[in-house]
């Protein structure tokens, strides 16, 4: 069977590749962060001024009767997974690209759910679903899901190790003393 599919390969030096690798770790650093503190923010101001100047009618149709519960829930469950996931992405911990994909998603199911509350969209909520979708992006690039980068450790065994320079070779045994 003859077939005229052909398979496209892009080739990357391994010096693309450290950058590309660098460039969208700090990138889901950043988007992780702002999210945090912008998810903190809105949660706070929901609970301070009992709704940021939106009438309470918007809650009508919705399960909750005040903006406390939104408040909180975007302040502890948003805002508060957006925070340990920047945590554990600053630490370069593995378990952090795990961290950054629920405080995405997260962040996609809060839009969403708002939509489903208010009825109604926005420019912001538009906004705040692709910073949710960034991270996953960048999540499924950095775990070598995307396929256009290779897996990596976020920090190499044996020492300290920053994304963007070259990944360095397991530390020689030690000799040890009779």
């Amino acid at each position: 069977m003859h077939t005229d599919r052909r398979e496209t390969r892009v080739f990357l030096s391994s010096d693309e590749i450290r950058g590309l690798r660098s460039v969208s770790y700090w990138a889901l650093i950043v988007i992780t962060i702002f999210s945090a503190v912008t998810a903190a923010g809105g949660g706070i101001g929901l609970l301070i001024t009992g709704g940021l100047g939106m009438p309470i009618a918007i809650l009508a149709d919705g399960p909750f009767p005040t903006f406390v519960w939104p408040g909180l829930i975007l302040l502890i469950v948003v805002g508060g997974s957006q925070a340990l996931a920047a945590v554990l992405l600053l630490r370069r911990r593995e378990t952090a690209l795990i961290a950054a994909a629920v405080a995405g998603f997260g962040m996609q199911i809060w839009v969403f759910g708002e939509l489903l509350v208010i009825g109604e969209g926005s420019a912001l909520q538009l906004a705040y679903f692709g910073t949710g979708t960034l991270q996953l992006i960048f999540v499924f690039a950095l775990a070598g899901i995307a396929g256009w980068l290779p897996r990596a450790p976020l920090r190499p065994a044996g020492r300290r190790w920053r994304p963007g320079t070259p990944n360095p070779s397991p530390a020689a045994p030690s000799s040890s003393r009779s």
